[in-house]
């Protein structure tokens, strides 16, 4: 007979209140694969959004400077800031990526010592509490 058979053929509080622990947290891992996926399509969504509504603001005034005859060439100086800017800012970003990234991975390391330490010491306890009844319990 499986854990959950004997969960659900039981009527003590403590059968009860596992049956239903284990439902609820059987739902919310069902549940996080389809949040994770949708994260991650709005992010590319909005990725993909952010970059067409760029490209299209740049073509539209590529072609407006083009039909007004407006010169588009910049001095070698100002076109330097630019690049220099961008790959700063590349930099940057890649360097707060680093940071959430590493963030991520200690806050789950934290949680995974956390759940390490809540087990030993259940059972620690359990090995308290055993004694303590196998001191207290009458020999016959």
């Amino acid at each position: 007979m499986s854990k959950n058979e004997t969960t659900r053929n039981s009527k003590d509080v403590f059968s009860v209140c596992q049956e239903n622990a284990d439902k609820l947290f059987n739902g919310i891992k069902q549940s996080v694969p389809r949040y994770h996926q949708s994260i991650t399509n709005v992010q590319q969504e909005y990725l993909q959004a952010y970059e067409n509504v760029i490209d299209s603001t740049i073509t539209l005034q590529k072609e407006y400077v083009k039909n007004t005859g407006i010169t588009s060439n910049i001095p070698e100086t100002t076109l330097k800031v630019i690049h220099d800017t961008t790959e700063e800012f590349v930099k940057a970003t890649s360097i707060q990526n680093q940071i959430t990234l590493a963030t991520i991975d200690a806050t789950q390391q934290n949680i995974k010592t956390f759940n390490d330490n809540a087990k030993s010491f259940a059972d620690l306890n359990k090995n308290i509490l055993q004694s303590w009844i196998s001191a207290f319990t009458p020999k016959n």
